[in-house]
């Protein structure tokens, strides 16, 4: 059964119709969007919204064509190996988005002939495609009368109904206010019209309620609280671990690297030999190296800190060349750093250590 249409402050047709024909005026040109009249190619749909997950638009804009380019299909994807995946993704963060949509294209091969699903059940079977994934591929690339709910929807959504508490990690609150604003009528179009009203104007900070096609229906403008709106939780505080990395070079100037396991944090990609992760700074020299293979190791001055989703973290760097190679390294050319899939924090030590990457 459709949720009823009184959910919402206005009429759905009317808050579709205002917010569409802002959006025919508002709308970015994006490298994976659509221009109006086009068909949408429901690949590069599934593509960007994986790359968008955690990551800025500004972020993937510069990143999007050549990567498309590399894996035009989901095909080409599945007969790559999930190395050169992982290669091609660095710089966008969050590498698990990268295996899952590996996992996914394999599966849209093995289960449907190369071509992604057009039904949002079947979209959402796909390794590691949530719900949301599903609605926003659902309806921009194949027109289905869905409205996904990202972060900017849910925002607008929230405004919009005035929900004054903190939003839910799956957004389900907005599913009924969603379903009963979709129509099958430009479903892309709504679907992306949301997108671009929360990235645009009903922003997170100072939204422009002056320049917003709902400030006619929208009852936390009414009520001044659109700023206020919705509600925010108290984030948990984020601790801060330790770490010893390692930089070694081989008689012929090469670097020793490890391959990260399969599983668990930067899974499957390259690093700087590194000890165990501690909760407490290194109390002295003798600390730092505990536990490293034998070797006259040298501190190097200062540190890296980079931030994961939920902790921090503090490496210092240590230099030396132990008598025995590392376990499970490899030694890698400086002047080939590039074929590596080296996450930001690899980058980071390298470049303190006066490494070119």
């Amino acid at each position: 059964m459709r949720p009823s249409p009184a959910l919402l402050p206005a009429a759905p047709e009317d808050l579709r119709r205002a917010l569409l024909a802002w959006y025919d005026g508002a709308r970015r040109v994006l490298p994976w969007r659509a221009q109006a009249g086009e068909t949408a190619d429901p690949w590069a749909v599934l593509v960007s919204e994986i790359m968008l997950q955690q990551t800025t638009v500004a972020t993937v804009t510069p990143r999007f064509a050549d990567f498309l380019a590399r894996f035009p299909t989901p095909a080409a994807m599945a007969a790559a190996p999930l190395d050169d995946v992982l290669h091609a993704w660095q710089g966008l963060g969050y590498y698990r988005r990268a295996r899952s949509l590996h996992a996914a294209a394999s599966a849209i091969v093995e289960r449907h002939a190369g071509r992604l699903p057009d039904s949002l059940d079947t979209l959402a079977e796909l390794p590691g495609i949530g719900a949301y994934t599903a609605a926003a591929v659902a309806a921009i690339a194949f027109g289905r009368g869905v409205v996904p709910i990202d972060g900017n929807v849910a925002r607008v959504l929230a405004r919009l109904l005035a929900h004054d508490a903190p939003l839910s990690p799956t957004k389900a609150e907005f599913r009924p206010a969603a379903a009963a604003l979709a129509a099958p009528e430009r479903a892309a179009d709504l679907a992306q019209a949301l997108m671009e009203l929360g990235a645009l104007v009903c922003t997170p900070r100072r939204p422009a309620c002056a320049a917003c096609p709902w400030g006619f229906a929208c009852r936390a403008k009414a009520q001044g609280q659109a700023a206020e709106l919705p509600g925010k939780s108290k984030k948990p505080e984020r601790p801060t671990r330790y770490a010893t990395a390692m930089l070694i070079e081989d008689g012929r100037g090469r670097l020793c690297f490890k391959k990260r396991p399969d599983t668990g944090l930067l899974a499957g990609l390259i690093e700087l030999p590194t000890g165990p992760l501690r909760d407490r700074p290194f109390a002295s020299e003798a600390a730092l190296v505990a536990g490293l293979p034998a070797a006259h190791w040298v501190p190097l001055p200062g540190g890296v800190r980079h931030v994961f989703t939920h902790f921090a973290l503090e490496v210092v760097l240590v230099e030396g060349r132990p008598a025995v190679p590392i376990e499970g390294g490899f030694f890698h050319g400086r002047d080939r750093l590039f074929e590596l899939a080296l996450p930001t924090l690899t980058k980071k030590l390298l470049r303190h250590a006066g490494v070119a990457v």
